[in-house]
Protein backbone atom coordinates (compact mmCIF):
# COMPACT_ATOMS: atom_id res chain seq x y z
CA UNK A 1 0.00 0.00 0.00
CA UNK A 2 2.83 2.42 0.90
CA UNK A 3 4.40 1.66 -2.50
CA UNK A 4 1.17 2.64 -4.24
CA UNK A 5 0.94 5.86 -2.20
CA UNK A 6 4.36 6.92 -3.46
CA UNK A 7 3.68 5.68 -6.98
CA UNK A 8 0.61 7.88 -7.61
CA UNK A 9 2.32 11.27 -7.07
CA UNK A 10 5.37 10.03 -8.96
CA UNK A 11 3.21 9.17 -11.97
CA UNK A 12 1.53 12.57 -11.75
CA UNK A 13 4.93 14.29 -11.69
CA UNK A 14 6.12 12.29 -14.68
CA UNK A 15 2.96 13.24 -16.58
CA UNK A 16 3.59 16.94 -15.92
CA UNK A 17 7.24 16.66 -16.97
CA UNK A 18 6.32 14.72 -20.10
CA UNK A 19 3.76 17.36 -21.06
CA UNK A 20 6.31 20.13 -20.51
CA UNK A 21 8.88 18.36 -22.67
CA UNK A 22 6.26 17.79 -25.38
CA UNK A 23 5.37 21.51 -25.44
CA UNK A 24 9.05 22.47 -25.59
CA UNK A 25 9.68 20.03 -28.43
CA UNK A 26 6.64 21.11 -30.44
CA UNK A 27 7.38 23.67 -33.13
CA UNK A 28 5.70 26.94 -32.14
CA UNK A 29 3.43 28.85 -34.44
CA UNK A 30 4.89 32.29 -35.19
CA UNK A 31 2.92 35.52 -35.62
CA UNK A 32 4.72 38.79 -36.35
CA UNK A 33 2.53 41.90 -36.25
CA UNK A 34 4.44 44.78 -37.80
CA UNK A 35 3.13 48.34 -37.54
CA UNK A 36 4.30 51.09 -39.91
CA UNK A 37 5.80 54.33 -38.50
CA UNK A 38 4.56 53.69 -34.96
CA UNK A 39 6.39 55.69 -32.31
CA UNK A 40 7.97 54.42 -29.10
CA UNK A 41 5.30 56.08 -26.93
CA UNK A 42 2.28 55.16 -29.05
CA UNK A 43 0.93 52.33 -26.88
CA UNK A 44 -0.60 52.39 -23.45
CA UNK A 45 2.08 50.06 -22.09
CA UNK A 46 4.79 52.43 -23.37
CA UNK A 47 3.28 55.47 -21.71
CA UNK A 48 0.86 57.01 -24.20
CA UNK A 49 -1.30 59.50 -22.29
CA UNK A 50 -4.29 59.23 -24.65
CA UNK A 51 -4.07 56.19 -26.97
CA UNK A 52 -5.95 53.20 -25.52
CA UNK A 53 -4.48 49.82 -26.50
CA UNK A 54 -5.87 47.22 -24.08
CA UNK A 55 -5.16 44.22 -26.30
CA UNK A 56 -1.53 45.09 -27.01
CA UNK A 57 -1.08 46.06 -23.36
CA UNK A 58 -2.49 42.64 -22.48
CA UNK A 59 -0.01 41.02 -24.85
CA UNK A 60 2.79 42.75 -22.93
CA UNK A 61 1.28 41.69 -19.62
CA UNK A 62 1.27 38.06 -20.73
CA UNK A 63 4.72 38.23 -22.29
CA UNK A 64 7.86 40.35 -22.34
CA UNK A 65 8.09 44.06 -23.08
CA UNK A 66 11.43 45.38 -24.30
CA UNK A 67 12.51 48.94 -23.51
CA UNK A 68 15.55 48.88 -25.85
CA UNK A 69 14.12 47.14 -28.90
CA UNK A 70 15.30 48.42 -32.28
CA UNK A 71 14.21 48.36 -35.87
CA UNK A 72 17.22 47.60 -38.04
CA UNK A 73 16.86 50.74 -40.16
CA UNK A 74 15.12 54.09 -39.86
CA UNK A 75 12.84 53.80 -42.94
CA UNK A 76 10.66 51.27 -44.73
CA UNK A 77 12.22 48.88 -47.25
CA UNK A 78 15.61 48.48 -45.61
CA UNK A 79 14.00 47.88 -42.21
CA UNK A 80 11.70 45.20 -43.63
CA UNK A 81 14.51 43.48 -45.50
CA UNK A 82 16.55 43.33 -42.30
CA UNK A 83 13.71 41.77 -40.32
CA UNK A 84 13.11 39.17 -43.03
CA UNK A 85 16.79 38.20 -43.42
CA UNK A 86 18.53 39.04 -40.14
CA UNK A 87 20.97 41.28 -42.01
CA UNK A 88 21.91 44.94 -41.76
CA UNK A 89 21.02 47.06 -44.79
CA UNK A 90 24.49 47.31 -46.44
CA UNK A 91 24.89 43.52 -46.43
CA UNK A 92 21.83 43.33 -48.70
CA UNK A 93 22.47 46.56 -50.64
CA UNK A 94 18.81 47.38 -50.10
CA UNK A 95 17.78 51.02 -50.68
CA UNK A 96 15.98 52.78 -47.87
CA UNK A 97 12.70 53.03 -49.82
CA UNK A 98 11.55 51.27 -53.00
CA UNK A 99 8.84 52.78 -55.18
CA UNK A 100 6.03 51.19 -57.21
CA UNK A 101 7.18 49.18 -60.24
CA UNK A 102 10.74 49.18 -58.92
CA UNK A 103 13.31 47.46 -61.11
CA UNK A 104 15.11 46.23 -57.99
CA UNK A 105 14.15 44.29 -54.87
CA UNK A 106 15.17 41.70 -52.31
CA UNK A 107 17.23 39.05 -54.07
CA UNK A 108 15.42 35.68 -54.38
CA UNK A 109 18.62 33.98 -53.17
CA UNK A 110 18.28 35.65 -49.78
CA UNK A 111 16.87 33.36 -47.10
CA UNK A 112 13.86 34.91 -45.37
CA UNK A 113 12.19 33.77 -42.17
CA UNK A 114 9.50 32.24 -44.38
CA UNK A 115 12.06 30.38 -46.53
CA UNK A 116 13.71 29.04 -43.40
CA UNK A 117 10.47 27.89 -41.78
CA UNK A 118 9.26 26.18 -44.96
CA UNK A 119 12.18 23.75 -44.59
CA UNK A 120 10.73 22.48 -41.29
CA UNK A 121 7.13 22.16 -42.39
CA UNK A 122 5.51 25.54 -41.74
CA UNK A 123 2.55 26.97 -43.64
CA UNK A 124 3.34 30.62 -44.41
CA UNK A 125 1.20 33.68 -45.10
CA UNK A 126 2.17 37.30 -45.72
CA UNK A 127 -0.47 40.00 -45.20
CA UNK A 128 -0.15 43.74 -45.75
CA UNK A 129 2.72 45.99 -46.72
CA UNK A 130 5.66 44.15 -48.31
CA UNK A 131 7.84 46.93 -49.78
CA UNK A 132 10.68 44.68 -50.92
CA UNK A 133 9.81 44.73 -54.62
CA UNK A 134 6.64 44.31 -56.67
CA UNK A 135 8.03 42.33 -59.60
CA UNK A 136 7.07 38.61 -59.74
CA UNK A 137 10.64 37.70 -58.74
CA UNK A 138 10.49 39.83 -55.60
CA UNK A 139 6.93 39.45 -54.29
CA UNK A 140 6.33 37.45 -51.08
CA UNK A 141 5.40 34.29 -53.00
CA UNK A 142 8.96 34.26 -54.38
CA UNK A 143 10.40 34.67 -50.87
CA UNK A 144 8.99 31.68 -49.00
CA UNK A 145 5.35 32.65 -48.51
CA UNK A 146 2.59 30.31 -49.68
CA UNK A 147 0.14 33.17 -50.03
CA UNK A 148 0.05 36.96 -50.01
CA UNK A 149 -2.65 39.60 -49.64
CA UNK A 150 -1.66 43.24 -49.43
CA UNK A 151 -0.12 46.40 -50.84
CA UNK A 152 3.37 45.81 -52.25
CA UNK A 153 4.50 49.32 -51.20
CA UNK A 154 3.57 52.26 -48.96
CA UNK A 155 -0.03 53.41 -48.79
CA UNK A 156 0.86 57.02 -49.73
CA UNK A 157 2.41 56.08 -53.06
CA UNK A 158 0.56 56.38 -56.38
CA UNK A 159 -1.57 59.32 -55.27
CA UNK A 160 -3.34 61.57 -57.76
CA UNK A 161 -1.70 64.77 -59.00
CA UNK A 162 -2.57 67.93 -57.15
CA UNK A 163 -2.41 66.32 -53.72
CA UNK A 164 0.51 66.71 -51.35
CA UNK A 165 1.52 64.77 -48.29
CA UNK A 166 1.85 67.47 -45.62
CA UNK A 167 -0.37 67.84 -42.58
CA UNK A 168 -2.79 70.26 -44.27
CA UNK A 169 -3.40 67.89 -47.18
CA UNK A 170 -3.70 64.97 -44.78
CA UNK A 171 -6.30 66.89 -42.77
CA UNK A 172 -8.42 67.35 -45.88
CA UNK A 173 -8.00 63.72 -46.94
CA UNK A 174 -9.13 62.58 -43.48
CA UNK A 175 -12.08 64.96 -43.22
CA UNK A 176 -13.36 64.15 -46.71
CA UNK A 177 -12.36 60.43 -46.55
CA UNK A 178 -10.58 60.84 -49.88
CA UNK A 179 -9.26 57.31 -50.19
CA UNK A 180 -9.92 57.43 -53.94
CA UNK A 181 -7.06 59.88 -54.62
CA UNK A 182 -4.67 56.98 -53.99
CA UNK A 183 -4.28 54.48 -56.81
CA UNK A 184 -2.79 51.74 -54.65
CA UNK A 185 -3.20 48.20 -55.93
CA UNK A 186 -4.19 45.26 -53.75
CA UNK A 187 -2.36 42.04 -54.64
CA UNK A 188 -3.46 38.45 -54.07
CA UNK A 189 -0.41 36.22 -54.39
CA UNK A 190 1.19 37.52 -57.63
CA UNK A 191 -1.85 39.20 -59.17
CA UNK A 192 -3.27 42.68 -58.86
CA UNK A 193 -6.89 42.10 -57.85
CA UNK A 194 -8.18 45.57 -56.96
CA UNK A 195 -7.17 49.13 -57.88
CA UNK A 196 -7.65 51.55 -56.31
CA UNK A 197 -8.27 49.82 -53.01
CA UNK A 198 -10.44 51.52 -50.39
CA UNK A 199 -8.00 52.06 -47.54
CA UNK A 200 -10.77 52.48 -44.97
CA UNK A 201 -11.31 48.72 -45.35
CA UNK A 202 -7.70 47.53 -45.20
CA UNK A 203 -7.22 46.88 -41.48
CA UNK A 204 -10.43 44.85 -41.29
CA UNK A 205 -9.82 42.94 -44.52
CA UNK A 206 -6.28 42.09 -43.48
CA UNK A 207 -7.53 40.91 -40.10
CA UNK A 208 -10.18 38.68 -41.68
CA UNK A 209 -7.51 37.12 -43.91
CA UNK A 210 -5.27 36.54 -40.89
CA UNK A 211 -8.04 34.81 -38.94
CA UNK A 212 -8.90 32.64 -41.93
CA UNK A 213 -5.26 31.55 -42.24
CA UNK A 214 -4.95 30.78 -38.53
CA UNK A 215 -8.13 28.70 -38.51
CA UNK A 216 -7.12 26.79 -41.65
CA UNK A 217 -3.73 25.94 -40.12
CA UNK A 218 -4.72 25.40 -36.51
CA UNK A 219 -2.92 22.05 -36.45
CA UNK A 220 0.28 24.00 -37.18
CA UNK A 221 2.95 24.87 -37.41
CA UNK A 222 2.33 28.17 -39.20
CA UNK A 223 4.02 31.52 -39.76
CA UNK A 224 1.88 34.63 -40.18
CA UNK A 225 3.65 37.88 -41.10
CA UNK A 226 1.05 40.63 -40.70
CA UNK A 227 2.30 44.07 -41.77
CA UNK A 228 -0.22 46.85 -41.25
CA UNK A 229 -0.37 49.66 -43.80
CA UNK A 230 -0.67 52.19 -41.00
CA UNK A 231 -0.09 54.37 -38.98
CA UNK A 232 1.97 55.41 -42.01
CA UNK A 233 0.11 58.32 -43.61
CA UNK A 234 -2.52 58.62 -44.99
CA UNK A 235 -4.50 57.44 -41.99
CA UNK A 236 -7.80 55.63 -42.41
CA UNK A 237 -10.15 53.69 -40.15
CA UNK A 238 -13.44 51.93 -40.80
CA UNK A 239 -16.72 53.86 -40.73
CA UNK A 240 -17.59 52.56 -37.28
CA UNK A 241 -14.50 54.17 -35.71
CA UNK A 242 -14.38 57.31 -37.83
CA UNK A 243 -14.35 60.76 -36.22
CA UNK A 244 -14.06 63.78 -38.53
CA UNK A 245 -11.55 65.55 -36.26
CA UNK A 246 -8.14 65.00 -37.95
CA UNK A 247 -6.41 65.52 -34.60
CA UNK A 248 -7.98 62.20 -33.53
CA UNK A 249 -6.85 60.33 -36.66
CA UNK A 250 -3.61 58.88 -35.28
CA UNK A 251 -5.20 57.76 -32.01
CA UNK A 252 -8.11 56.12 -33.82
CA UNK A 253 -5.79 54.35 -36.26
CA UNK A 254 -3.66 52.82 -33.50
CA UNK A 255 -6.77 51.79 -31.59
CA UNK A 256 -8.10 50.13 -34.75
CA UNK A 257 -4.85 48.15 -35.01
CA UNK A 258 -5.20 47.23 -31.33
CA UNK A 259 -8.66 45.84 -32.06
CA UNK A 260 -7.16 43.73 -34.85
CA UNK A 261 -4.54 42.38 -32.45
CA UNK A 262 -7.30 41.52 -30.00
CA UNK A 263 -9.14 39.45 -32.60
CA UNK A 264 -5.98 37.51 -33.43
CA UNK A 265 -5.23 36.79 -29.77
CA UNK A 266 -8.84 35.75 -29.12
CA UNK A 267 -8.75 33.34 -32.06
CA UNK A 268 -5.52 31.74 -30.82
CA UNK A 269 -7.17 31.25 -27.42
CA UNK A 270 -10.38 29.91 -28.94
CA UNK A 271 -8.46 27.31 -30.95
CA UNK A 272 -6.39 26.27 -27.92
CA UNK A 273 -3.08 27.14 -29.56
CA UNK A 274 -2.12 30.35 -27.72
CA UNK A 275 0.36 28.67 -25.35
CA UNK A 276 2.55 27.46 -28.18
CA UNK A 277 2.28 30.49 -30.43
CA UNK A 278 5.11 33.00 -30.47
CA UNK A 279 3.51 36.44 -31.00
CA UNK A 280 5.71 39.44 -31.74
CA UNK A 281 4.52 43.04 -31.97
CA UNK A 282 6.81 45.82 -33.20
CA UNK A 283 7.23 48.63 -35.76
CA UNK A 284 9.41 49.18 -38.83
CA UNK A 285 10.82 52.50 -37.56
CA UNK A 286 9.93 55.52 -35.47
CA UNK A 287 7.18 58.09 -36.08
CA UNK A 288 7.02 60.50 -39.02
CA UNK A 289 7.19 63.66 -36.92
CA UNK A 290 6.94 66.11 -39.83
CA UNK A 291 3.33 64.95 -40.32
CA UNK A 292 2.50 66.67 -37.01
CA UNK A 293 -0.74 65.29 -35.51
CA UNK A 294 -0.86 62.64 -38.28
CA UNK A 295 2.43 61.25 -36.95
CA UNK A 296 3.11 59.61 -33.62
CA UNK A 297 5.31 60.25 -30.61
CA UNK A 298 8.74 58.86 -29.79
CA UNK A 299 8.94 60.60 -26.41
CA UNK A 300 11.08 60.59 -24.37
CA UNK A 301 13.41 59.74 -27.25
CA UNK A 302 15.13 62.20 -29.58
CA UNK A 303 13.91 62.74 -33.17
CA UNK A 304 11.97 60.21 -35.26
CA UNK A 305 11.74 58.38 -38.58
CA UNK A 306 14.62 58.75 -41.06
CA UNK A 307 17.16 59.48 -38.32
CA UNK A 308 19.53 57.29 -36.33
CA UNK A 309 18.78 59.05 -33.08
CA UNK A 310 16.82 56.83 -30.71
CA UNK A 311 13.42 58.08 -31.86
CA UNK A 312 14.11 56.86 -35.38
CA UNK A 313 14.93 53.26 -34.52
CA UNK A 314 13.99 52.40 -30.93
CA UNK A 315 10.45 51.04 -31.21
CA UNK A 316 7.90 49.07 -29.20
CA UNK A 317 8.91 45.43 -28.92
CA UNK A 318 6.64 42.84 -27.29
CA UNK A 319 7.07 39.06 -27.39
CA UNK A 320 4.57 36.59 -25.94
CA UNK A 321 5.09 32.83 -25.88
CA UNK A 322 3.33 31.44 -22.80
CA UNK A 323 5.10 28.08 -23.01
CA UNK A 324 8.52 29.73 -22.78
CA UNK A 325 8.42 33.46 -21.90
CA UNK A 326 7.63 34.65 -18.35
CA UNK A 327 4.47 36.77 -18.14
CA UNK A 328 4.75 40.44 -17.27
CA UNK A 329 8.50 40.54 -17.79
CA UNK A 330 10.30 43.75 -18.78
CA UNK A 331 13.67 43.53 -20.51
CA UNK A 332 16.04 46.51 -20.62
CA UNK A 333 18.71 44.75 -22.68
CA UNK A 334 19.33 45.56 -26.36
CA UNK A 335 17.49 43.46 -28.95
CA UNK A 336 15.82 44.14 -32.26
CA UNK A 337 14.06 43.01 -35.40
CA UNK A 338 17.38 41.83 -36.82
CA UNK A 339 17.43 39.15 -34.09
CA UNK A 340 14.09 37.60 -34.98
CA UNK A 341 15.34 35.24 -37.70
CA UNK A 342 18.01 33.50 -35.57
CA UNK A 343 15.71 33.41 -32.54
CA UNK A 344 12.87 31.87 -34.53
CA UNK A 345 15.36 29.40 -36.00
CA UNK A 346 16.26 28.27 -32.50
CA UNK A 347 12.60 27.99 -31.48
CA UNK A 348 11.57 26.01 -34.57
CA UNK A 349 14.63 23.82 -35.00
CA UNK A 350 15.28 25.29 -38.45
CA UNK A 351 18.83 25.67 -39.73
CA UNK A 352 20.27 29.14 -40.11
CA UNK A 353 21.10 30.39 -43.62
CA UNK A 354 24.43 29.25 -45.00
CA UNK A 355 25.61 32.82 -45.56
CA UNK A 356 26.52 35.57 -43.11
CA UNK A 357 23.79 37.26 -41.08
CA UNK A 358 24.02 39.95 -38.40
CA UNK A 359 21.17 39.11 -36.04
CA UNK A 360 21.79 37.16 -32.83
CA UNK A 361 19.74 34.55 -30.98
CA UNK A 362 18.02 36.22 -28.01
CA UNK A 363 16.44 33.04 -26.60
CA UNK A 364 18.31 33.54 -23.31
CA UNK A 365 16.66 36.96 -22.91
CA UNK A 366 13.23 35.45 -23.55
CA UNK A 367 13.78 33.02 -20.69
CA UNK A 368 15.42 35.56 -18.36
CA UNK A 369 15.15 39.29 -19.12
CA UNK A 370 18.15 39.99 -16.90
CA UNK A 371 20.46 37.88 -19.06
CA UNK A 372 23.09 39.98 -20.86
CA UNK A 373 22.21 40.83 -24.45
CA UNK A 374 24.51 39.19 -27.02
CA UNK A 375 24.89 42.71 -28.46
CA UNK A 376 26.93 43.64 -25.39
CA UNK A 377 29.82 41.85 -27.08
CA UNK A 378 29.28 42.68 -30.74
CA UNK A 379 27.59 46.07 -30.49
CA UNK A 380 24.36 47.15 -32.16
CA UNK A 381 24.68 49.25 -35.31
CA UNK A 382 22.57 52.10 -36.66
CA UNK A 383 22.95 52.20 -40.44
CA UNK A 384 21.71 54.95 -42.75
CA UNK A 385 22.50 55.58 -46.41
CA UNK A 386 24.93 52.68 -46.47
CA UNK A 387 27.14 53.79 -43.61
CA UNK A 388 27.20 53.18 -39.89
CA UNK A 389 26.02 56.40 -38.23
CA UNK A 390 26.02 55.08 -34.67
CA UNK A 391 26.89 52.08 -32.53
CA UNK A 392 25.54 51.03 -29.14
CA UNK A 393 27.22 48.72 -26.66
CA UNK A 394 25.71 48.47 -23.21
CA UNK A 395 24.74 51.91 -21.97
CA UNK A 396 27.00 53.74 -24.44
CA UNK A 397 25.94 55.03 -27.84
CA UNK A 398 28.47 56.69 -30.13
CA UNK A 399 27.88 58.68 -33.30
CA UNK A 400 31.43 58.58 -34.72
CA UNK A 401 32.87 61.66 -36.39
CA UNK A 402 36.35 62.98 -37.19
CA UNK A 403 35.16 66.45 -36.16
CA UNK A 404 32.66 66.22 -33.31
CA UNK A 405 31.78 62.70 -32.15
CA UNK A 406 28.63 62.36 -30.07
CA UNK A 407 28.61 60.00 -27.10
CA UNK A 408 25.54 59.39 -24.96
CA UNK A 409 24.97 57.30 -21.85
CA UNK A 410 21.51 55.99 -22.71
CA UNK A 411 20.85 54.61 -19.24
CA UNK A 412 21.32 58.08 -17.73
CA UNK A 413 20.23 60.13 -20.76
CA UNK A 414 17.62 58.32 -22.85
CA UNK A 415 16.83 61.58 -24.70
CA UNK A 416 20.40 61.97 -26.03
CA UNK A 417 20.54 65.52 -24.70
CA UNK A 418 24.07 65.62 -23.27
CA UNK A 419 27.13 64.77 -25.36
CA UNK A 420 29.73 63.28 -23.01
CA UNK A 421 32.37 62.44 -25.63
CA UNK A 422 34.91 64.90 -24.25
CA UNK A 423 34.74 63.32 -20.78
CA UNK A 424 35.08 59.74 -22.09
CA UNK A 425 37.79 59.65 -24.78
CA UNK A 426 38.57 55.96 -24.17
CA UNK A 427 34.95 54.93 -24.76
CA UNK A 428 34.90 57.04 -27.94
CA UNK A 429 38.10 55.39 -29.18
CA UNK A 430 36.89 51.86 -28.39
CA UNK A 431 33.50 52.27 -30.04
CA UNK A 432 34.97 54.06 -33.06
CA UNK A 433 37.31 51.12 -33.60
CA UNK A 434 34.52 48.59 -33.04
CA UNK A 435 32.20 50.28 -35.55
CA UNK A 436 34.90 50.62 -38.21
CA UNK A 437 35.89 46.95 -37.91
CA UNK A 438 32.31 45.67 -38.07
CA UNK A 439 31.44 47.92 -40.98
CA UNK A 440 34.49 46.86 -42.99
CA UNK A 441 33.80 43.16 -42.44
CA UNK A 442 30.11 43.53 -43.28
CA UNK A 443 30.78 45.34 -46.53
CA UNK A 444 33.45 42.83 -47.51
CA UNK A 445 30.77 40.15 -47.32
CA UNK A 446 27.78 41.99 -48.81
CA UNK A 447 25.47 40.44 -51.37
CA UNK A 448 23.75 41.84 -54.48
CA UNK A 449 20.32 43.38 -54.73
CA UNK A 450 18.03 41.80 -57.32
CA UNK A 451 17.81 43.83 -60.54
CA UNK A 452 15.34 43.23 -63.33
CA UNK A 453 17.12 41.88 -66.42
CA UNK A 454 17.20 44.32 -69.33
Amino acid sequence: MMYLRFLAPLCALLAVLTAAVAVAAEKPNVVIIFADDQGYQDLGCYGSPHIKTPHIDGLAGEGMRFTSFYSAYCVCSASRASLMTGCYQPRLNMPGVLGPHSQTGLHPDEVTIADMLKTVGYATQMIGKWHLGDQPETLPTAQGFDHYLGLPYSNDMARSKGWGNDADDLDKIWIEKKWDIYNNSLYQDKKEVESPVNQTTLTDRYTEEALKFIRANREGPFFLHFCHAMPHVPLFVNDERYNADPHQAYKLTIEHIDSSVGKILATLEELGIADNTLVIYTSDNGPWLSKKHHGGSALPLRAGKATTYEGGMRVPGIIRWPAQVPAGAVCHEVAGTIDLLPTIAAASGAKLPGHAIDGLDITALLHDPKSPSPHRETGYYYYRNGRVEAVRRGEWKLRPSDKTPELYNLEADISESTNVAAENPQVVAELTKLAAAYDADLKAHSRPLWRKPK
